[in-house]
């Protein structure tokens, strides 16, 4: 009797929506189109040096309630009005939690909160909370971590990220290459910068990978590569913080080495804040003191921040408090704007500094 090998260990399968069928349902507005479009060009401006102004990207550390996110969006944004002249706000919208053993994946693997995993429910929302926020006029960052899922929305998105884990990842280096928006490397989970800087090379090369095409048919796509990689400093296990003066400047040398420009962001929570929201305040306060002093290197910031700061079990879902991460702890939006406005504050003063 022949033995059966195949699909052993799978239980269940379930259809899965197109990429072209969810877009058909939420396409994008002219709104939502001029958004993404200029606000990459301006992000592109920045990193590569030929605009003044900081990238700040803020925002829950990963998206579980979408009107909760989208009352963030409107109050981050009017925080951030003021300090237009300086500033670029880019909101966070994360929809994939990358967990070390186990754990909630995120809005689109599980948007009930419930481990039920209704997939195509949560590209829904996903979709339609990018489509929300861009019509706003309010950029998105978001970290591809599923090598298929930025079909469902990467038209929206004006900033992706790779993450500490996956930033070796071949895969996630042929997305990267084939990515339209500006994409940041962050350094390893043990804080060597090294892999994030060869990630941003590989990327930038064309390369052959196997993917979905947006009518969801498996097919081989070739990228042209994609020149604007950029390095993101979020400390690590091994190196602790990587946000100091040294720091950043020994990343600037290796960026300028290995012929890249020598421009990143510095994410201000992860392995920087050692997982204490609170201490986001102090990795802004030596940013700006650098920047203050003709640091040219740092283009931009990452905060973890929500309208509520701390974070909260998921418990069954039912009784979460309202704009309160159920991830990463946050500093709440109450205490983000004085770090905005300070932020703001060092970038004016480094424009009246003699070069």
């Amino acid at each position: 009797m022949s033995q059966n090998t195949d699909d052993i260990r799978i239980d269940n399968a379930r259809p899965l929506i197109t990429p072209w069928v969810l877009a058909d349902q939420l396409p994008g507005g002219a709104t939502a189109k001029a958004t993404v479009s200029s606000s990459r060009r301006s992000i592109e401006q920045i990193l590569a040096g030929n605009d003044p102004r900081l990238v700040v990207i803020a925002g829950p550390c990963s998206v579980h309630d979408p009107v909760a996110l989208l009352d963030f969006a409107h109050q981050f944004q009017a925080a951030c009005e003021p300090l237009a002249d300086t500033l670029l706000p880019v909101l966070r919208v994360y929809f994939e939690k990358p967990r070390t053993i186990v754990g909630w994946k995120g809005l689109i693997n599980d948007p009930d909160l419930d481990g039920s995993f209704h997939i195509n429910k949560g590209l829904h929302l996903a979709r339609k909370v990018l489509l929300d926020v861009a019509e706003l006029g309010l950029p998105a960052a978001s970290e591809f971590l599923d090598n298929t899922f930025g079909q469902y929305y990467a038209d929206l998105v004006s900033f992706g990220a790779i993450g500490a884990r996956t930033v070796e990842s071949q895969i996630h280096r042929e997305l990267a290459s084939g990515l339209s928006m500006p994409v940041g490397f962050k350094n390893g989970t043990n804080g060597h910068i090294d892999v994030a800087i060869d990630a941003i090379q590989s990327a930038a090369h064309s390369h052959w990978f196997p993917s979905l095409t947006k009518e969801g048919t498996p097919a081989i796509l070739k990228s042209r590569g994609n020149p604007h990689g950029y390095l993101i400093l979020r400390g690590g296990k091994q190196t602790g913080p990587n946000y100091g003066p040294a720091a950043v400047q020994q990343a600037s040398v290796a960026l300028a080495e290995s012929g890249l420009t020598p421009s990143l962001i510095v994410d201000c929570s992860h392995g920087n804040s050692e997982k204490d929201p609170q201490r986001q305040t102090q990795v802004v306060s030596s940013l700006c003191e650098q920047i203050q002093t003709g640091q040219g290197a740092i283009k931009g910031v990452m905060l973890e921040s929500h309208l509520l700061g701390g974070s909260q079990d998921i418990g069954d879902g039912s009784k979460l408090s309202y704009g309160q991460s159920i991830t990463d702890a946050c500093l709440s939006l109450k205490d983000t704007v004085p770090l905005l406005q300070q932020l703001a504050a060092a970038v004016n003063m480094s424009a009246t500094q003699p070069s």
